[in-house]
């Protein structure tokens, strides 16, 4: 074997932004195997080749290949080296990100690994989750939406108003108390879609407890593993790496964010045409009140009579 073919298997020294990096000229199932690695990286330290290949969707053998390509004589000997890269050097600010980045490397490192989370994060969904829980929003006569913490009470906030346009009952709580009055309220017709990454939130627990209690099916969008995901019905799984700066960073805004739109199109698929008239008639509201469009109507009808010439 030639010296410069040697240099080419060297293991790779920053093998988080390798791996980011390199995924886009990856064969399919590598992609897949750098996607499940960058978005649980403490995952792939611990895993066990099988685990490793169940979590990327992938057989045994690709996860050894993909190691192999990176210059590694296989799992053990990368997983040292990833468990070294995460032990040393981790910047405060963005996993990626090191002192002396240009603004230009920044960016690119940013928007490399929200694509990466988003990518991976088509790898954790279950078809069939999704399937009963937008068949069993659509039906609801309540949907109401429980959250805890700003990223989370946003996405909630967001959820409660896409299930509104669709025609839907549907109401936002944050408070303690009042999440605990309308989980009170609840019964086997209604849905509590709860969103916390943490996931241990106590008077959360409490809320979700008392809604399941009362029949409602519980859905709930955070981290596998967590006392409200042991407690739902339906989990969708937010598998993203931890954030150094915030304890819900980009990644994980990103895939709640993507979340909350699959359920509200499927919710809107299920519920057919009445759902889409009533899109229709919201958008036609809010345009006509100025809400949704360029200029306010009473503008246009000033410029129309001539009493407010535009600039």
């Amino acid at each position: 074997m030639s010296k410069r073919r040697n240099a080419r298997r060297q293991p790779v020294s920053d093998l988080l932004l390798t791996m980011r990096e390199r995924a886009e000229s990856m064969s399919q199932g590598h992609q897949q195997v750098a996607a499940a690695m960058l978005a649980d990286p403490d995952f792939a330290v611990r895993a066990n080749v099988d685990a490793m290949a169940r979590r990327a969707n992938v057989s045994p053998p690709t996860i050894i290949r993909f190691c192999r390509a990176l210059g590694f004589s296989g799992l053990r000997e990368f997983k040292l080296r990833l468990a070294q890269s995460l032990a040393v050097g981790t910047s405060t600010l963005h996993r990626a990100v090191v002192p002396g980045d240009t603004m230009l490397a920044v960016a690119h490192k940013v928007l490399q690994g929200a694509a990466s989370a988003l990518a991976n994060l088509e790898q954790h969904i279950s078809p069939d989750d999704i399937e009963r829980a937008v068949t069993r929003i659509a039906k609801a006569r309540r949907v109401d939406c429980y959250a805890v913490g700003n990223t989370s009470m946003f996405m909630a906030s967001d959820a409660q108003a896409r299930f509104s346009r669709l025609g839907l009952v549907s109401n936002f709580y944050f408070d303690a108390h009042l999440q605990l009055v309308s989980a009170a309220t609840m019964n086997k017709n209604d849905v509590a879609l709860a969103i916390s990454h943490i996931g241990r939130m106590p008077f959360l627990l409490e809320t979700v407890d008392v809604a399941k209690e009362q029949g409602a099916m519980i859905i709930a969008i955070t981290r596998p593993g967590t006392p409200l995901a042991e407690r739902a019905d339906v989990v969708l799984p937010v598998v993203v790496p931890a954030d150094p700066s915030m304890r819900v960073g980009t990644e994980a805004y990103l895939a709640q964010m993507a979340y909350v739109e699959i359920l509200m199109v499927g919710t809107g698929l299920r519920r057919g045409p009445p759902a889409l008239r009533q899109l229709k008639r919201v958008r036609q509201v809010l345009q006509e009140r100025g809400v949704d469009s360029e200029t306010h109507p009473v503008l246009e009808r000033a410029w129309s009579n001539g009493d407010v010439q535009p600039s």
